[in-house]
């Protein structure tokens, strides 16, 4: 029997003292301890503070993203390792599927977002710049910058792996440490995965530690600089959020709990439809996977009262082809749940819904299992119960059986369905089934307050559909109430959770010295040379060319509309022009872009590879035949990217353009980017 350890201040310390049993969830068999006793918590926190946290912030956005990909790729090689032991948990192949390769491909997302979606630096500015005097002269602007303390993850049993990562991946890309508590039930593959991370060397000592046992004083010694995130039962999840520590001083706190997430079917998807045997399907799938013990799982089946027995009919028979036993055998499509423990639960669990609802399919006194000794192993089967009056039965909508059971209740109206759904009092999800936009519609706008996504499925989308259970990296996981109010992923809202957003304010030159980002009233230094002739490494934000004039005659207006085939009236009709808000007719928008690059484009080859984008393009005032323009072209901000295949190293400039006629109006504002060479070596 392995003794695991946890992950203090750079050193493995192995369980000691009282010790927790981990037991096999097929056979029963002991197969590890665990404890946590002898830990220094307070030194943990402080070493992350002082280690770890200084390492990571020295370390760009992108660099920390490149950190993330190397770590998932490392973790990929490795990954049949974690398979064999979560088994154990277990878990089918498909169900470790979801938890192991689901958690890497987290890493991989955030990595890529990381180094789209963020500067090369080690702070972010938030928004634009805000004018706050009339002169121009005081302005201001929001940066966001890494938290100096320690962030403490704190996960489920259910998912050992992800639950892990997908806390870790944007706590890393905003530049804190970690501390990560998982579930003691399941912990033994959450230790092997951190051991093999750890191994890779890939992270900076002191970013990542590992309690594997209970907490202790941990809370304590937490302050304002710290984040706790917590995934778990409601009731354990608010007395964590109680804790006197957490309230005194201000500690962020997110919190993602278990909830009574709803699936339903459209009034217009009737058996013999795609959306009705879509609906089967995805409900016994999330019944049925990972034995239904995900905070994500449907709980409630909301259907059209007159389908409720067809629905009932339709589950029962896909049900009973669901083999409950040891996932290593042959066929078997749903395993047992993690522990004994979490056995009893559901049952009492179960229980208490049959107050307002009966069992129409399985029975946990009577059932087969393959491959397995029931008696040894944390079996429970798939039960279905239907509640024949869902707005007379309190319990069905407040009770969750955190297992492979689910309660099909009937609906009359949509607007009743809507209600019915809001009756969990907040959810992680819900789904709908329908074929009918109109229905879709009135379920999001009737349901959205109360739930923190919302998956809608036809016959169009099912294919590629990711499912009901299933957070994506990119979009919020979390939602509010019984959920737990707070919010994990949804792309860069998560690594915001990480960061501490500060307003600064003062001279445009001087907010552009601190940030690395050009703002309008800045100094605005030109050089004999042209900026395209310039290597990357050579150009500096701030410097700017304003070009030469040109005026923009008739046949230039006549011959860009035949060299573009846009003939719109305002360009080309006299009569209809003067009738327009423009009361005369005006040069295309799109001639004054093209008359502008003219102006500041060097023709001759130089370190300019390519055109990489426009962005944030607006016109502000027309250009008509008769006016002269002349643009200024400044520098704003400097990104410099990994070096290709082909070996040309580069980076990303973007220049603030701004088209001006001849009385010093803007005409045109926007961004041109540009892939510019850098120096060899």
């Amino acid at each position: 029997m392995k003794t695991l350890a946890s992950y203090s201040q750079g050193h493995w310390v192995p369980a000691s003292g009282k010790t927790a049993t981990l037991h096999h969830a097929v056979t029963g068999e002991p197969i590890a301890t665990a404890s946590s006793e002898g830990l220094d918590f307070k030194a943990m926190l402080e070493y992350g503070r002082r280690v770890g946290g200084p390492a990571l912030r020295k370390m760009t956005f992108h660099e920390r993203a490149r950190m993330l990909k190397a770590m998932a790729q490392w973790l990929m090689e490795r990954k049949e390792g974690f398979y064999a032991l979560s088994a154990a948990t277990g878990a089918t192949r498909s169900d470790s599927w979801v938890d192991i390769e689901g958690g890497f491909g987290t890493f991989f997302v955030y990595s890529s977002k990381g180094r789209r979606e963020l500067p090369d630096e080690t702070f972010y500015i938030d928004g634009d710049m805000e004018v706050l005097s009339k002169g121009g002269t005081f302005v201001g602007r929001h940066i966001a910058v890494p938290l100096e303390g320690v962030a403490v993850h704190i996960n489920a049993f259910n998912f050992p792996c992800w639950g892990m990562l997908e806390k870790l991946a944007p706590t890393f890309l905003a530049g804190m440490p970690a501390i990560v508590k998982p579930a003691t039930a399941t912990s033994f593959l959450t230790e092997a995965i951190v051991r093999s991370m750890i191994e890779a060397k890939i992270l900076p000592e002191g970013a990542l530690q590992l309690i594997v046992g209970g907490v202790g004083d941990l809370f304590d010694h937490l302050t304002c600089q710290d984040v706790v995130t917590f995934t778990g039962s409601a009731s354990t999840g608010r007395r964590l959020k109680a804790h006197p520590k957490i309230i005194e001083e201000s500690i962020r706190f997110n919190m993602e709990a278990d909830s009574l997430n709803f699936c339903m079917l459209g009034p217009d998807a009737e058996p013999g439809t795609e959306e009705f045997d879509l609906f089967v399907k995805e409900v016994s799938r999330e019944m049925t996977l990972k034995a239904g013990q995900r905070c994500t799982a449907i709980r409630r089946a909301i259907v059209p009262a007159g389908l409720a027995d067809a629905v009932v009919k339709a589950l029962g028979k896909r049900l009973a082809g669901a083999t409950l036993g040891d996932p290593a055998v042959e066929g078997v499509r749903m395993g047992p749940l993690a522990t004994k423990g979490q056995v009893e639960e559901v049952r009492k669990s179960v229980e208490a819904l049959k107050a307002g609802a009966s069992v129409v399919h399985g029975d946990p006194e009577n059932f087969a299992v393959t491959g397995a000794d029931r008696a040894k192993g944390a079996f429970f089967p798939a039960m279905l119960l239907h509640c024949a009056d869902p707005f007379d039965a309190p319990a069905v909508h407040d009770v969750e059986a955190f297992g492979p059971v689910s309660t099909v209740m009937g609906y009359r109206t949509v607007a009743d369905a809507c209600e019915l759904a809001k009756r969990g009092k907040g959810s992680l999800c819900g789904s709908l089934f329908t074929g009918d936009d109109a229905v879709a519609r009135e379920v999001v706008l009737g349901t959205a307050a109360f739930h923190g996504r919302l998956m809608l499925i036809n016959r169009h989308s099912a294919k590629e559909s990711t499912g009901h259970g299933s957070p994506m990296p990119h979009l919020v996981h979390g939602g509010p109430g019984r959920a737990g109010g707070g919010e994990e992923m949804g792309g860069m809202r998560s690594v915001m959770h990480y960061l501490q957003r500060t307003a600064i304010q003062g001279h445009p030159q001087t907010l552009t010295a601190v940030t690395n980002l050009w703002m309008k009233g800045a100094n605005t230094p030109e050089d004999v040379a042209h900026p395209f002739s310039k290597h990357f490494d050579e150009i500096q934000v701030g410097d700017t060319m304003f070009t030469h004039r040109r005026t923009v005659t008739e046949a230039d207006v006549v011959n860009f509309a035949c060299l573009s085939g846009d003939h719109f009236y305002a360009h080309m009709d006299d009569i209809a022009a003067k009738e327009s808000l423009f009361g005369k007719r005006v040069a295309h928008g799109y001639f004054v872009l093209s008359a502008a690059a003219g102006l500041f484009v060097w023709p001759k080859k130089g370190p300019v590879l390519a055109n990489y984008g426009l962005e944030r393009l607006r016109f502000t005032k027309p250009v008509y035949p008769g006016d002269t323009i002349q643009v200024r072209f400044t520098c704003k901000q400097k990104t410099a990217k990994d070096t290709p295949p082909d070996g040309v190293p580069q980076g990303v400039v973007e220049w603030d353009v701004e088209v001006t006629n001849q009385a010093a109006e803007i005409c045109a504002v926007y961004s041109i980017l540009t892939l510019v060479a850098r120096r060899p070596g």
